[in-house]
Order: C-alpha cells, then sequence, then structure tokens
C-alpha cells in the first residue's frame, strides 16, 4: 500500500462496508479477479482506473444486482453478496423521469418501500430540499434543472434510501469542468453532513484526489485481462478540500504517484471483455 501521510490526520474509522476477493466471469472469462477494499464508516473512496477494467461490472456485484462467481460483500460484517437493496446506488445517469416532478422523483425509494403514504413521503421529501440546495425545484420538471441539479436531485433521491453506504458510478462525469468543481465541494458539505460512507467509480486522478480519504486503482495487465487491484494511496489531507489544495504540493505529489502507479501497471490496450 502506498501511504501519503499529510500533516494533518484522522481518527480510524471501523470497516463498515467491504468486500473480500471478489471474482466475477462473463462467458468463462473473468472481467474482475480478486477484488478486496474496505470502506470504513462516515468515509469516502473512490476506485479510479482506465475503461474496460471492471469497475461497472465490480459495482454490480456490490450492489447485490450480480451474483460474483468468487468472494464475498460485507456489510457491518455481514455477508450480503447477491442481495440487492443493501446499499444505495446511484448509476452514471441520473435516470430522472421526465414525467414526474423532481419531489416525486426524490420520494421515489419512500413509496417504492410503502412505509408511510405520499403526504408523508412528500413532506420527508421536501425538508431535505434546503440542504441538498433544491429549494423551490420541488413542483419543476427535471428538463428545467440544470446538470448540476439534476445530479443534486439523483444524489437526494438516492440518499432517501436511508442506507449507511452509497456506491456511485460517475456521478460527475457529464458536468461540464466548472459545474463540475462546485459539485466536489457541494457533495463534500453533504457528506459531512449527512455522514454517510460512498464508493464512487471516477476516471479522473484530480477528482479522485479531492474528494477520497482512500483511491483504489483498479487496471489490467493486457487486453482481455481482468481488472486487478493494483495499488491504493490513502489521502488524510483534512476535508473539505478547496480549490488551494488542487495547487498545493501535496495535491501535486498525489497525483503525481496515482498517476505513474496507473501507467506502471496498466497493459498496452483495454480489456474488451463486456458489460
Amino acid at each position: 500500500m502506498n501511504n501519503v501521510s499529510p500533516a494533518v490526520t484522522r481518527e480510524p474509522a471501523p470497516v463498515l462496508f467491504a468486500c473480500r476477493g471478489i471474482t466475477k466471469r462473463y462467458e468463462g472469462e473473468a472481467v474482475v479477479k480478486d477484488i478486496s477494499l474496505e470502506l470504513p464508516a462516515g468515509r469516502v473512496i473512490s476506485l479510479l482506473g482506465p475503461s474496460g477494467t471492471g469497475k461497472t461490472t465490480l459495482f454490480n456485484v456490490l450492489a447485490g444486482v450480480d451474483i460474483p462467481d468468487d468472494g464475498r460483500v460485507l456489510l457491518s460484517g455481514r455477508n450480503i453478496t447477491g442481495i440487492s437493496g443493501q446499499v444505495s446506488y446511484m448509476m452514471q445517469k441520473d435516470l430522472l423521469l421526465e414525467y414526474r416532478t423532481v419531489l416525486d422523483n426524490v420520494i421515489l425509494p419512500l413509496l417504492i418501500r410503502g412505509r408511510i403514504t405520499k403526504k408523508e413521503a412528500r413532506e420527508q421529501g421536501a425538508s431535505f430540499f434546503p440542504r441538498f440546495g433544491l429549494s423551490g425545484c420541488e413542483k419543476k420538471y427535471p428538463r428545467q434543472l440544470s446538470g448540476g441539479m439534476r445530479q443534486r436531485a439523483a444524489l437526494l433521491r438516492t440518499c432517501m434510501l436511508s442506507n449507511p453506504v452509497i456506491l456511485l458510478d460517475e456521478p460527475f462525469s457529464a458536468l461540464d469542468a466548472l459545474t463540475r468543481r462546485s459539485m466536489h465541494e457541494w457533495f463534500q458539505e453533504i457528506a459531512a453532513e449527512m455522514n454517510f460512507a460512498a464508493l464512487f467509480i471516477t476516471h479522473d486522478i484530480e477528482e479522485a484526489v479531492m474528494l477520497s480519504d482512500r483511491v483504489y486503482i483498479l487496471t489490467a495487465a493486457g487486453e482481455r485481462q481482468p481488472g486487478r487491484i493494483s495499488g491504493c494511496f490513502d489521502i488524510t489531507a483534512p476535508r473539505p478540500r478547496n480549490e488551494s489544495f488542487s495547487v498545493s504540493k501535496e495535491f501535486i505529489l498525489l497525483k503525481k504517484k496515482i498517476l505513474a502507479a496507473i501507467h506502471r501497471t496498466a497493459g498496452p490496450a483495454p480489456r474488451t471483455i463486456s458489460p
């Protein structure tokens, strides 16, 4: 493990979510192999790597959508392998329903669970709108929102599941650079306020360093080779991190080390196995 230790450190947190030795095959070929990682309570970790190394396949296993050929997924030490609904999963596209208002999109998880009335769900959902910067958007439709606002609504909908772990598949990749930067600051504030644990996929080294307490690198040795964890970097700089951190010597050093680790372990071409 490659540990970068700035002057300020954070207290250790218990492991909340983990996977041990995950291997997933399609048509007899491994897409990811022997993947193990840990997500401590209240922390944000990222899974960084080139396209085609099996990141989304791994997320489907972690979310219980797919069953691995080998390995286990654990939540608070309990085996949840192949059981969906135990963690919240926000996919790359916001998947907001255009014919529903923003508020009615947000409360869908509450209605699906069926434990409260629609009126109660709307009251509960609306109470979170100010914290997510969505005040005044309750009766709007998704088409009336900017890309950043849509992502806020999608994340709020994901949080409404009230699961302790959130999986985020490239949540900011479709946004322009300036919007993405502001979303990074906002996300850190929300993560600190709500104290959820999050694991997210990204192709962006700067995004990973800015948002994460730990970065796992997923690479493949060559074409049609399975994705494997090839490196891990702890980032103990205090959060929230702002623009001054992004130009600091520490940030630049971390970026260089992670980039070197990716180049050192990546093969000559991305793998072509789907999905």
